[in-house]
């Protein structure tokens, strides 16, 4: 199902459900800890690139958008053949992709362990497969793209860390692969939650993440 046809049913559901949607399930009574593997920011302004699928790709865009030292974000597709890294065809389900984000951001600022303590507790629910919320299809599945082995070993240390704490109460089922390719969205999907703050979907699904960011990583909220 795709983001638009989920946006008509929760047009529908949004006096019933908004209440219940005030955080995600990922942080429902559940205290995330930090990375127990990080390294200290850098001591010098740099760039560098993350990138992450959790669920339709507006309220991830707009979770990291609101986060210090995080210069860029865009919405894309990562996973699949250039030919079909397009939204009509991502939404079927068969391409490969995963609708993702590219975060460009300051390591001297943010930490690249910050980001994904974030991902992990506020951005989307690690443990759901294949969906996020109302939308259901491996386009929309958990994942990492790694940019080298220092993100690769970072974000499985992580992910052994929160599930042998039992974080959760279902086992994490985010994939951590290697970035092959990463193509940009269509232009009216970026920035969506900025241009739509009032849709329905938006307000249900999206809008209670970046209110959790502020109340959870109030150092890091801009």
């Amino acid at each position: 199902m795709s983001c638009y046809l989920s946006l008509i049913l929760a047009a529908l559901l949004l006096t019933a459900t908004l209440a219940c949607n005030a955080v995600t399930k990922a942080t429902a009574g559940v205290t995330i800890p930090d990375p127990a593997v990080s390294a200290p920011l850098a001591t010098a302004k740099g760039e560098q690139t993350a990138v992450f699928a959790g669920g339709c790709f507006w309220g991830v865009e707009a979770v990291f958008e609101h986060v210090k030292g995080v210069t860029e974000v865009t919405s894309g597709y990562s996973g699949g053949a250039a030919k079909t890294a397009n939204y009509e065809a991502v939404s079927d389900g068969d391409t490969g992709h995963a609708e993702a984000v590219r975060i460009i951001y300051d390591p001297s600022q943010v930490s690249y362990e910050q980001l994904l303590k974030i991902f992990f507790s506020v951005a989307h629910d690690p443990t759901e497969l294949n969906r996020q919320g109302p939308d259901t299809g491996s386009q929309y599945r958990s994942a990492i793209f790694y940019t080298d082995e220092n993100q690769e070993r970072i974000a499985r240390a992580y992910i052994a860390q929160l599930d042998q704490a039992k974080v959760f109460k279902r086992s994490i089922v985010t994939q951590v692969v290697a970035l092959d390719s990463y193509y940009k969205a269509e232009a009216y999907h970026q920035d969506y939650l900025a241009n739509h703050p009032n849709e329905p979907y938006i307000m249900i699904n999206d809008q209670p993440k970046v209110a959790n960011l502020r109340k959870q990583f109030p150092d890091l909220y801009k």
